[in-house]
Order: C-alpha cells, then structure tokens, then sequence
C-alpha cells in the first residue's frame, strides 16, 4: 500500500483492497445481512490493514449503535392525540422498528427553546436516524439533521426541491378528485378550505382544487378560497369566512377531515343541510369520517402505511443500503364517497 495517499483512508480504498464494491463495504461496516461470509471477511480484513474508523462506522463497529430512532412532531400534545393522522403516522412507523428490533424515541418540539436542545440531543449520537412528521417550509430542523449527517426520512416534503428522503401521498390529486366528484354532481360553487400554505401537502391540495375547477370548466374565484390550519377550529373560522364572502356556495372541499367537522358544525349551525345545500368533502378517511351525520365523502390517505414506508427507508438508510439519491416515495389516494356529497 505505499502508493495509497496518505491521511484518513476512504470508503472507495476500503473497496478497492477489499475487492468488492463500495455499497457492500458500507452494509459491513453498518452491519447488515445482506451480505456474504467471504465478502464481509474480506472487508474486514481491508479495514484492519488500512486503520478505515469513520466516525459513525466508530460506533457501529465498536457495538455502540443507540438502535433507537426520534420521530419528532412538532405539534402539542393535545393536538397530537387529537388528530388521528398523527396517531395513524406513529402506529405505521412503530410497527415497521418493532420488527427491526429498534427502539421508538417520540419527540414534541413546541418552542424555539425545545429545537435547539433537540438539536444538542442529536448532535451527542444518541440516535440513529431521524423521522420528521408535519414539517413546515421554514422549519430548520430538517436542514440541521442533514448537516449533523443523521439518517433522515420526512412525512410530505417541504417543497419540490426536498434534498432529503420522504414518503408523501399524491396532494394534487386528492384536490382534483374532490372537486371532479363534487362538480360531478352537479356543484358549481365550490369553495375550498386549505391548510396552512406554508406546507407542501395544503398547497398540493390547492392546486389540485383549482386543477378539478379548470377540468370542470368552472371559473376560479378567489373569494371561495379560505386558509386553514388542518384542525376543528380552524375548519369552524374557514366555513364563517367563506359563507360570510359567498352564501350561495354549494359545496366545500376541505383539505382534511377534522376542518371538515368543523365546517360541517358551522353549516349546521345556519341552518344549511348537508348535503342538500352544501355538499362536504375532506381529505384523510380517518374514523370521525366514518361516523360523522352524514358520513363524510373523503379522499383516503394510507397514512399508516406512510408511516411504515418512512421508517422502512430510514433502517435501509442506517444499514448503508439507501443509495446516492434520497428516496422520493408519493403513494396513490382513493376518493372515498359517502352520504355527505
């Protein structure tokens, strides 16, 4: 080896020595099974002969992996146990680390205080990866799990441009089914609840809404367009505000479900019938969907199932088998339809 450069060996001369390609000495060193015995030994003994320590391969290879993974969520806990996609989230993610024999850590950051000591938590290699739910545009969080080189996995991107890995549903085309279906039957108001636009999934819904106008051959009008913040109340504030600009409106598709219980309260409340008047659609299909009067028409997400993919890219990430590029991951929506449209 004395024409290897000198200074801190690399992952490719680990390679090259070991003859094998550069993917197989990061799942050895990240301990994975999928590996051969004669490929993991050969790794093994490139490592010793070049003196190959990088700092989180240190810790692999020395036992001292945490095997525990931060799913943060940056909401309160009254907000997380109220609203059922976060709970959905958790049950995917828990199952899928379950399984991997790895440890759930849940974190609530609420104020800038609590960021910045989760920022010292994770900087001290207390965990192995990091999952990232209800993320907003200027959120600095992701960006600093990025700099400290942790394993990251978000639920929705913050823009098209993400850098790092997510799993996402298909915003746009929940907006446009909802309004296909509503125009569909016969709508030709119809109004819109977002949710807050400075995420990526309120904004998605929103150009899918006014994508299911153009198809439809309605005008748009903003005065039918009112920003929410996907809770009750905010649903409730909404629906004051769009039948205060436009009480003709005949239909309102809210961007989930929870703001369309709270629309729904408001309608009952003038004395407008649902669907008679005013027809209702959300987004989610979680159970207050299924047992509102009338049952909810809305747009299914596989929340759970998101939950589960996250944390199934986030173990393939910290075994070294993620690959170059983040992985991009949109699952597909099902327009589910009930009595309330």
């Amino acid at each position: 080896m004395s024409g290897r450069q000198t200074g801190r060996p690399t992952l490719e001369e680990v390679a090259a020595l070991a003859g094998v390609g550069r993917g197989t000495v990061s799942r050895v060193i990240n301990g994975s099974a999928r590996v051969s015995d004669r490929a993991r030994e050969a790794v093994a003994r490139a490592v010793a002969e070049l003196g190959y320590v990088p700092d989180r391969a240190a810790r692999a290879l020395a036992g001292s992996r945490t095997d525990a993974v931060a799913l943060v969520v940056p909401e309160t806990e009254a907000r997380l146990f109220a609203e059922p996609y976060f709970l959905d989230v958790i049950r995917g993610v828990s199952a899928e680390l379950g399984a991997a024999d790895k440890q759930l850590l849940l974190t609530l950051i609420r104020t800038e205080q609590e960021r910045q000591r989760f920022e010292q938590y994770l900087a001290a290699q207390r965990v192995d990866g990091v999952l990232l739910v209800s993320v907003h545009r200027d959120d600095p969080l992701p960006d600093q799990v990025r700099a400290l080189g942790l394993p990251a996995v978000l639920n929705g991107r913050r823009s098209p441009q993400e850098p790092l890995a997510y799993v996402d549903t298909d915003n746009v085309g929940a907006g446009r089914s909802a309004v296909d279906h509503l125009a569909g039957r016969g709508r030709c108001r119809i109004a819109t609840i977002t949710g807050p636009l400075d995420m990526d999934a309120a904004q998605g819904r929103l150009s899918g809404y006014r994508q299911g106008l153009a198809a439809a051959g309605l005008p748009e009008d903003e005065r039918l367009v009112a920003t929410g913040d996907f809770t009750e109340d905010g649903g409730r504030r909404a629906m004051r505000e769009l039948l205060a600009r436009c009480p003709d409106l005949d239909a309102v598709f809210a961007a989930s479900d929870l703001m369309a219980v709270g629309a729904l309260a408001v309608l009952r409340a003038r004395g407008l019938d649902v669907p008679g008047d005013v027809a209702l659609v959300g987004v989610d299909d979680s159970p207050v969907a299924r047992h509102l009067d009338p049952p909810l028409t809305t747009v299914r997400q596989p929340i759970e199932e998101m939950g589960r993919r996250m944390a199934g890219i986030l173990l393939r990430q910290i075994a070294g088998e993620g690959g170059v590029e983040p992985s991009r991951l949109v699952l597909p929506t099902e327009l589910v339809v009930r009595r309330s449209s």
